[in-house]
Formats: C-alpha cells, sequence, structure tokens
C-alpha cells in the first residue's frame, strides 16, 4: 500500500512539511510506502474552465506540474494534503491542485473514490477550522473516506519548527495517520 503527502505550504521545510513527514513516519511503520510532494516549486495553474476535461476523459488541457503529480495522487491508496492557513484559507496552490484534480477525475475515472486520507492544517493562531472544512469538500466530493482522529488534525506554529511545541497537535497527527493507516488495510483486505 502507498500513502501519498502533498503539502500546499510555500515554504521548503516548514510546519505542514513536518505536520505530513510525521504522519508519513506513522504510516511507514504501518508498512506503507510513502511519498512526500511539495508544491513550493511547482507550477500548478487555476483551473480555467475550459471543459477541455469534460471532452477528453482523465485530462487536462493546461500543461504544468499537475501532469507529473496526478499519476502519483491515482496511484496511492491513501492521501494527505497539508495547508498553512493563509488569510483564513488553504493555499491557492493546493487549492488549484485540487479544483483541478476534481475537475478531471470527476469528468473522469474518479481515482479518487474510496480512496481513504484527509487534510492536515496548521496556523499562527485563527483560521484552522474553515481551512480544514475547506479542504474536507475535496474529499467528501470525490467519495473518499476521512478517519477522524481525537481532535481535528490541527497544530499550531508561525516559524518552522514552532508546531514541534504543540504536543496535542502532533498527537492528534500521530493519531490520525493510525487511522488512515488501520482504514486503508480494513479496505484493501
Amino acid at each position: 500500500m502507498k500513502a501519498l503527502a502533498i503539502s500546499g505550504s510555500p515554504r521548503k521545510e516548514g510546519n505542514t512539511w513536518q505536520l505530513l513527514h510525521l504522519a508519513l513516519e506513522v504510516l511507514a511503520g504501518e508498512g506503507f510506502e510513502t511519498e512526500f510532494i511539495s508544491l513550493h516549486d511547482k507550477q500548478v495553474h487555476p483551473c480555467l474552465a475550459c471543459g477541455a476535461c469534460m471532452q477528453n476523459k482523465n485530462q487536462c488541457a493546461q500543461e504544468d506540474d499537475l501532469q507529473a503529480i496526478l499519476p502519483r495522487m491515482h496511484g496511492a491508496d491513501a492521501l494527505l494534503v497539508g495547508s498553512p492557513v493563509y488569510f483564513g484559507s488553504a493555499t491557492p496552490n493546493l487549492m488549484a491542485l485540487l479544483d483541478r484534480a476534481g475537475y478531471i477525475a470527476r469528468y473522469g475515472d474518479n481515482y479518487f473514490y474510496r480512496k481513504v486520507g484527509a487534510p492536515i492544517v496548521v496556523a499562527r493562531r485563527a483560521g484552522v477550522n474553515f481551512t480544514y472544512a475547506q479542504l474536507l469538500f475535496f474529499y467528501s466530493i470525490m467519495g473518499m473516506v476521512v478517519p477522524g482522529s481525537t481532535y481535528w488534525p490541527i497544530a499550531y506554529g508561525l516559524k518552522p519548527g514552532d508546531v514541534q511545541q504543540d504536543a496535542e497537535g502532533l498527537d492528534t497527527i500521530k493519531t490520525l495517520a493510525g487511522n488512515i493507516a488501520w482504514v486503508t488495510k480494513k479496505l484493501r483486505a
């Protein structure tokens, strides 16, 4: 089984990176092959609403880094996405990825259907609940399975490394990853 984590943070190794890697460590310990993608150095343009994905199954007319990321998303059994809160919501580059991947999948073979995963959110102070809910919409509309944890999978920190001081947030992420592993194994049995 394979787990993929995608970071929407513009910081290469910031707090979002740390939380996603923590989740991947737990999943690796559960026997998953893990992969991490950071969007910090990728070009993923917003959807143009051109309708090409309706005509060309499983394809987008735009040429950017999404074409290399989609097969990796397709091949994963478990999908995590992470975002810091930017002005009360997820980062635009992560939303561009999810919007386009979602349209391509909905008009194609919906390779997200019944995959397992969850969003992870980090903020300096506020916006985590809205951002978490915003990202959950993608999982819900794609027919994915989202396990719970002991709390919402959120943590707090501003500067890279600050999130390591949020013990409850770290424990919540570990529990979430353990639940993702458990559910994925049950569904794949």
